[in-house]
């Protein structure tokens, strides 16, 4: 490999691994706070018991997402430079909004939210994890506005002197179409996942408990309340994945031709052509691909919304227009990785949909399952949101290839000049020193896995066995469920367990005083 293949392989995998936190936390954020809504409405300390329980596991997500997230913007300058100078006048301009302002927001409300549990009235204690949820989504944005540049480049000028991309409309680029599209698509991506940790974990202990002969205790109770939320934010954020998918296909095949034709190992032009369900090829070898399984009118009605009618043009067409545009080149990304990552994304997202149908349809009418297949199915099912989810982006960076910016075709004047080439955005190191660098991430990143899983499989596993979610822990319930400004007035907080008693002890009613 020369020096662009390692610096996108090490882009390539620090992205990934990065994606494993940031679905999860736009879906799990949101969660979290419906059940403390609850818990604040009704009372009930079963979903205060729930929302301690997911939190535990959405602050592990964020925590890593935080640490993998600073390795990404650093790459930018470092193994991207050649990249950076020629946009990063225009995609600085989110990458820091993102960070002054949504990430402050979800850092100073998130400890609120942490360590306010007996310090702050319940209602600004809920509101923080409110706004954590929706910054979390904020966040994303200014992170999908700075990618979708790249994919369809607007609000910029081409600065003949500078020799690069210069700002020109802010609001062109916080309103690109392409961002527009594709962050309800990934915020309902991250919504299935959410829901299928919070309907798989608790699917998992309503049949734990209800086999172990508890079927009218927490399996009744708060688990199988658990395993239906979840189950309802799947389908819910499947109904709208497809939705946003469908809004999203439409307009990449207007925007990207050659990435939709590669996704469908489309070679030649063809009226009303068929979507393609099962073909081989080799790695990128357009003459090679014999199409198997096919199904007719459905690719005319992604890319148009109609039947029939549709011309859509094929790979090799596309590259001798390119050619003729921009020169000599290959501008055919890798084609057995298009199609096969674009039928992951949606193949996997089969497996939570089932999950949600067999534990609603089995929790119906205040049913209880005990089969012990459905408890190895529901922790099965846990990985498939994700793999669909990293078969997603997989699909967006490499059918753009071989661009780092995609040239707009509606740009004009001096905007026409703003695309660039992979291979012209590597910056000018050693290839040792890439080496390094991508085998240390690697191994260090491995190391965090390993920890990341540890974690959240020890708070999965522990359920409500940890302290303070326990039955019976009545003194740390309260702590929570009567906080400053309610009828209870709480000592300050001490680290030691003789103070700590003489504190819930010296509690006294306000109007006793």
């Amino acid at each position: 490999m020369d020096l662009v293949d390692i610096s996108r392989w090490q882009f390539g995998i620090t992205t990934v691994y990065h994606y494993i936190f940031v679905p999860l936390t736009l879906g799990l954020g949101p969660m979290v706070a419906i059940m403390q809504t609850v818990w604040h409405r009704t009372g009930n300390p079963e979903w205060f018991r729930a929302t301690k329980f997911f939190g535990n596991l959405f602050l592990i997500n964020f925590a890593m997402g935080v640490v993998t997230g600073i390795v990404q913007e650093f790459q930018f300058g470092m193994n991207w430079s050649e990249y950076s100078r020629f946009v990063g006048d225009v995609f600085g301009a989110p990458l820091a909004f993102e960070g002054l302002a949504a990430f402050f927001f979800e850092s100073v409300f998130l400890g609120v939210w942490i360590f306010g549990w007996d310090r702050v009235p319940k209602w600004a204690h809920l509101a923080a994890i409110w706004t954590v949820a929706i910054a979390v989504s904020v966040s994303a944005y200014f992170i999908i506005v700075a990618n979708s540049f790249m994919q369809h480049p607007v609000g910029a000028a081409f600065d003949e002197v500078k020799g690069r991309a210069t700002l020109t409309d802010f609001w062109a680029l916080l309103t690109n179409p392409t961002a527009l599209q594709a962050f309800p698509h990934a915020v309902a991506g991250g919504w299935i996942l959410g829901g299928t940790l919070v309907a798989g974990v608790a699917g998992w202990w309503m049949l734990r408990e209800a086999r172990a002969g508890d079927a009218h205790g927490h399996a009744a109770g708060i688990w199988r309340s658990l395993t239906r939320f979840g189950s309802w934010v799947i389908l819910v954020g499947t109904a709208a994945v497809a939705l946003t998918g469908d809004f999203l296909g439409k307009l990449m095949f207007v925007q990207q031709p050659m990435k939709m034709a590669s996704a469908e190992a489309l070679c030649e032009t063809e009226m009303d052509p068929a979507f393609s369900i099962l073909s081989f090829s080799s790695m990128n070898n357009c003459e090679t691909a014999v199409h198997m399984l096919d199904v007719p009118y459905v690719l005319s009605f992604l890319a148009k919304g109609t039947f029939s009618g549709v011309e859509l043009r094929g790979v090799n067409e596309l590259q001798q227009t390119y050619e003729a545009l921009y020169g000599p080149g290959n501008y055919t990304p890798n084609l057995f990785v298009t199609y096969w990552s674009f039928r992951l994304m949606i193949g996997f997202l089969a497996v939570p949909v089932i999950l949600a149908l067999v534990a609603l349809w089995t929790t119906r009418s205040h049913r209880v399952p005990q089969a012990k297949w459905m408890s190895s199915a529901a922790l099965l099912a846990l990985p498939a949101p994700w793999l669909s989810n990293f078969s997603g982006w997989i699909f967006t960076e490499m059918g753009r290839q071989p661009w780092i910016v995609a040239p707009n075709p509606e740009a004009a004047g001096s905007a026409e000049k703003i695309h660039l080439i992979v291979d012209f955005g590597a910056s000018d190191h050693p290839e040792w020193v890439v080496w390094t660098s991508l085998i240390v991430f690697t191994l260090l990143y491995g190391i965090l896995a390993v920890i990341w899983f540890w974690l959240m499989r020890r708070y999965a596993v522990m359920g409500l066995n940890q302290p303070g979610l326990r039955d019976g822990d009545e003194k740390d319930l309260a702590a929570a469920l009567y906080g400053p400004g309610e009828d209870t007035e709480l000592q300050p907080l001490s680290f030691s367990d003789s103070a700590a008693g003489s504190a819930a002890a010296g509690a006294t009613n306000k109007k006793g005083k």
